[in-house]
């Protein structure tokens, strides 16, 4: 069996063509190449087929009797079921219109007949590797958002920073000290980090010498409790105190512990406990006392950081799930319940809503004669331009391909338009490429608005912006239409 084979084992896919001739040419490659392939001569049946048994993929005829290609992707698209199944388009129509009008209906791809063996199957492995990659995302998240509602209710919320503070202030009332604070150091480190301070609520990650701290130093060498009665006879501080005397400094400090304590297994830091002249001198039982609550604390601390952790994880997976990875704009998915949920601001509050659909004119060329990376490089500085011209309550989403939408809330149509021409020639004067390699493009761009009479739905609004589009590339692109 070839790489190719192995890549494509236990893969399922299904073909729904009414080109007999086609379908066994496609089902004989699929198959020699280690998939599992499943055939339909009509569109009759197709969705029975998916209920009974969800392929991994799905070849999709256009054009077939009984039942049209598109409106069978429109009615698979919305079924939440099979949202995530990559769909290919197969047709003879002309590429543009067909490509068009199946990408609006959600399709992963089209591809034009006849096609290319090779072409075919290097599409079919892309769109399968990358559901099988998305399908990883989800499930992880869902299994990372049912770790964080555990971790919710084991923490009640709190983040490692309050925990540090509640620590020691707890610790400090408990034993009636008025000077109790967490230092995160480990063993060799010159410096280490105050992260909670009882006598100093406000302090926040006070950075220290250790060595003008001999006891957090000892703790965290040794692993053991330090317990100091009277700094001001004890060994260990012969030199500290000495170098109090040479500059002068009236220390007020009476005793302290130093507990230290293991995060992960490995020594993370100490709890610091003084009394100053006129307190009770901390003793051998509130170092115990200290120690085991320290050590209590531990594992709290530890899944508060897992906590974040997985916050940070759960907000990453998400965005990923709902942005477009090359040019960081909102996905096809994402954008439309965006518009969808403006749509329905829009007629309950009776309030203008416009939309704008951007496209790179030519952008072909540009692929052809400067590469994919120069092509993926100016799609991503498009993006980032157009997420910067916008306000932070309009939304922006790549379409497919090299288009754009731009949902404007609250905006009429001529204020729309304005905006739109000054994107256009923001776009038209900057230099996508390096000086040695200019690359520079331009986009038409199709403006529509509503309350409109023909805009009955969040997806004829959208057709509205598509028609303003095709004014704008038959005028001669370049331009904005409305």
């Amino acid at each position: 069996m070839s790489a190719v084979s192995r890549h494509l084992a236990g893969v399922k896919v299904l073909v729904a063509d009414d080109d007999a001739a086609l379908v066994g040419t496609l089902t004989y490659i699929l198959r020699e190449q280690g998939a599992e392939v499943v055939s339909l001569s009509t569109g009759e049946h197709l969705l029975e087929q998916l209920a009974a048994e969800t392929p991994d993929l799905l070849l999709l005829d256009i054009m077939m009797p009984k039942m049209d290609g598109l409106e069978l992707l429109g009615r698979i698209k919305h079924d939440p079921r099979w949202a995530d199944l990559p769909v290919l388009m197969v047709s003879s129509m002309p590429p543009e219109e067909a490509t068009i009008r199946s990408f609006g209906l959600g399709a992963a791809d089209f591809v034009p007949k006849p096609f290319r063996v090779r072409e075919l199957m290097a599409r079919i492995e892309a769109h399968l590797e990358r559901g099988k990659a998305l399908r990883s995302a989800r499930d992880e998240a869902v299994s990372q958002a049912k770790m964080v509602e555990i971790l919710h209710d084991v923490t009640d919320s709190l983040k490692p920073d309050e925990i540090y503070h509640i620590l020691a202030r707890r610790v400090a009332r408990a034993l009636n000290k008025s000077r109790c604070s967490l230092v995160l150091a480990k063993p060799g480190d010159v410096y280490g980090t105050v992260v909670a301070a009882y006598e100093n609520q406000m302090l926040r990650n006070l950075r220290i010498q250790l060595a003008r701290y001999p006891e957090i130093l000892k703790a965290l060498e040794t692993d053991e409790p330090v317990i100091v009665e009277d700094v001001a006879t004890d060994p260990l501080f012969a030199e500290v105190r000495a170098g109090w005397e040479r500059d002068g400094v009236a220390v007020q400090i009476g005793s302290v512990v130093a507990l230290p304590f293991r995060m992960r297994g490995e020594q993370s830091g100490v709890l610091f406990l003084r009394t100053v002249h006129g307190e009770t001198p901390l003793s051998s039982a509130d170092a115990k006392f200290a120690d085991t609550v320290v050590r209590a604390a531990v594992a709290a601390i530890e899944k508060a950081h897992d906590f974040a952790t997985i916050i940070l994880d759960k907000e990453r997976l998400e965005h990923l799930a709902s942005h477009d990875a090359l040019t960081g704009c909102f996905n096809r998915r994402r954008l439309i319940e965006m518009l969808e949920r403006e749509w329905d601001r829009s007629r309950r509050y009776d309030l203008v809503l416009t939309a704008l659909m951007i496209d790179l004119d030519h952008f072909k060329l540009v692929n052809d004669t400067q590469g994919h990376l120069a092509g993926d490089g100016v799609l991503q500085q498009v993006g980032d331009l157009l997420r910067r011209e916008v306000r932070s309550v309009d939304t922006v989403g790549r379409y497919g391909g090299e288009e754009f939408v731009i949902v404007l809330p609250e905006t009429a149509l001529h204020g729309a338009t304005i905006f739109a021409e000054r994107v256009r020639q923001r776009i038209q004067a900057i230099n996508f490429g390096t000086p040695s390699r200019p690359i520079t493009i331009t986009v038409s761009i199709g403006v529509a608005s509503m309350p409109d009479e023909h805009a009955t739905s969040p997806e004829t609004f959208l057709a509205l912006a598509d028609a303003a589009l095709y004014r704008a590339k038959a005028d001669g692109r370049n331009v904005v239409r409305t």
